[in-house]
């Protein structure tokens, strides 16, 4: 096929990555742009924020791919002189598309749950907590090979290893940070079993328990409950391990995933990962 236009992106976007799996509170789909508009090249990033903006921009894209809405709790008044209007501004007078894919993503076999499986190679893997229909049966299925998963997994690593070298191992694969992974107990505790929940997760702790595993990673872990979660039992032992990843760098993940499922699905696109990192936080001390 020729160029693709923008409504032939967000086609293959919303054919493996549904609107219909999105929370109902959620904003996902396409926030700008013309579907009949051409299309050379897409970017991906975790966060429309006003510096990735000014990538996709200065780069020659025309299409912004991010995983987190950029008006996820709604906005009256968007002025340039505000950060989420300046994004807008910028976009809207470079002719720059913007698609936001969240939830929809985050439960999907090609989205941040299934990078994660792949990335940690988690054999026999099932939803966290029941997920999809109580985690019985055929997933749903989607297009170009995507299926409804759900928000977490609970499987088998590979080989078994301490919640030290579990931490580094994820240290590795995933972006850096100032902050860092963060992690729970005895360093040389074993993992065998381990469930993961990209993004905010303390939710699921008390699905994580239940499982029985050894590790629970995820991100965003506040204090209280977390204290709440080690001190629940009077064994260390009979209670996961946390491992907390920041929020951006554990859905950073799933941005090689969108990256090949366009490049496949149109021939020819230009789709590139964005370097800028989305963490908020720039240093540390101490």
């Amino acid at each position: 096929m020729g160029t693709p236009m923008l409504g032939d992106v967000v086609g293959v976007l919303e054919e493996a990555y549904p609107l219909s799996w999105a929370e109902d509170w959620d904003r996902a789909g396409l926030v700008l742009g013309e579907r009949q508009a051409t299309v050379r090249s897409v970017l991906l990033a975790v966060d429309p924020t006003l510096d990735v903006t000014r990538e996709s921009i200065e780069d020659g894209h025309q299409l912004l791919v991010t995983h987190h809405p950029l008006l996820l709790r709604g906005a009256s008044f968007l002025p340039a002189d505000d950060g989420k209007g300046a994004v807008v501004t910028a976009l809207l007078r470079a002719g720059v598309g913007l698609w936001c894919g969240h939830t929809n993503v985050d439960r999907s076999t090609l989205g941040t749950v299934g990078a994660w499986i792949r990335a940690l190679d988690l054999q026999d893997p099932r939803p966290l907590g029941g997920g999809e229909g109580g985690g019985t049966g055929a997933l749903e299925g989607a297009g170009h090979g995507s299926a409804r998963f759900g928000l977490g997994a609970v499987g088998t690593l590979p080989a078994p290893m301490s919640v030290a070298a579990l931490s580094e191992r994820i240290a590795g694969i995933v972006p850096a940070t100032a902050r860092g992974i963060l992690r729970t107990g005895d360093p040389g505790r074993v993992v065998r079993t381990l469930a993961v929940c990209p993004g905010a997760g303390d939710s699921f702790l008390s699905d994580a328990a239940a499982a029985g595993v050894d590790a629970y990673v995820t991100s965003d872990l506040r204090h209280h409950p977390t204290l709440e979660h080690v001190e629940s039992a009077a064994d260390p032992l009979a209670v996961p391990a946390l491992v907390d990843v920041p929020h951006s760098a554990s859905e950073a993940l799933w941005l090689p995933l969108a990256q090949e499922l366009l490049t496949t699905a149109l021939p020819g696109l230009e789709v590139a990962v964005s370097a800028r990192t989305t963490d908020p936080w720039t240093g540390r001390a101490g």
